[in-house]
């Protein structure tokens, strides 16, 4: 169980978030909606840990996957060297499969460059799977691909999320993408406290 309790977030002077409170099941995917700036990364980045500076607490399972906007891939790096480093218990062979299962076989001693986008976003789906997270964070996995490739990494993604069952949070503008694989939708909207939950 991921348990979220922000009773705020500051910056500075101004206030970000304000009361926010839920929690995800095992296997459970929540989407998380909200016009652009009000505070979405924000609660992600809080509920990965890589933000501390808050009022409140966060339950969350050790091991966890964060699936940027942008891949975030290391360039001087080969696609498996990408999957293996941050995973060093894993085989040549399980990563070589995972990368099958992303669309990415052969590609294995190619560099992120030499990717398209879309086939960089896989890669960086294939790395957060790979270590079979218990809490799969994602902002806007899918932002500015076109429809066809939206559609094949929404494809991969309910696929990997239907057979390895992590808790999962996403942030979308797309309700299409929402609906498709979110059980629960929330909606974040602005108040003077800042953003609480719709």
């Amino acid at each position: 169980m991921t348990r979220v309790d922000i009773a705020s977030k500051m910056f500075g002077s101004i206030p970000v978030l304000g009361p926010i409170r839920f929690e995800i099941d095992v296997g459970e995917t929540l989407a998380l909606v909200g016009p652009s700036g009000i505070g979405k990364s924000t609660l992600l980045r809080i509920l990965a840990g890589i933000d501390p500076e808050f009022d409140g607490s966060i339950e969350r399972p050790e091991n966890l996957a964060f699936v940027f906007q942008e891949p975030t891939l290391l360039p001087w790096r080969s696609v498996i060297q990408n999957i293996l480093l941050p995973h060093p218990q894993l085989t040549s062979q399980q990563a070589r499969d995972m990368l099958a299962r992303s669309g990415l076989e052969g590609k294995e001693g190619l560099f992120p460059r030499q990717l398209s986008l879309g086939q960089q976003r896989r890669l960086s789906l294939a790395r957060a799977f790979a270590q079979a997270p218990e809490l799969l964070i994602m902002d806007e996995p899918f932002v500015s691909l076109d429809k066809d490739t939206a559609d094949r990494m929404l494809d991969l993604t309910e696929k990997l999320i239907s057979d390895h069952r992590p808790a999962t949070v996403f942030v979308t503008h797309d309700m299409r993408e929402a609906d498709r694989l979110a059980d629960r939708v929330l909606r974040l909207e602005s108040t003077p406290e800042g953003a609480c939950l719709a």
